[in-house]
């Protein structure tokens, strides 16, 4: 069924799934390593500079509340099913 609960594990999975990505294993591969997009001064940066920009600080921000936000999902399948 679809449930708020479903939607925000689904979006617990997607923040997993972007937090995990290597920067050198994957990302270089596919042309978005860090040293990728870099603009000029005063330019904007483009989309993929601003997708590595947001990759990189999900994993740099949400490591500890993820953890905590798996354990919790964990209990509450355990508990509930």
């Amino acid at each position: 069924a679809f449930t708020l609960y479903s939607l925000l594990q689904a979006s617990l999975l997607i923040v997993n799934a972007v937090a995990v990505l290597h920067e050198e294993r994957f990302l270089r591969h596919v042309g978005w390593g860090s040293d990728q997009g870099i603009g000029g001064f005063g330019e904007e940066p483009g989309i993929k500079a601003q997708l590595t920009n947001l990759i990189r600080s999900i994993r740099t921000v949400m490591r500890v509340p993820l953890i905590a936000l798996n354990s919790i999902t964990i209990v509450l399948l355990l508990l509930f099913g």
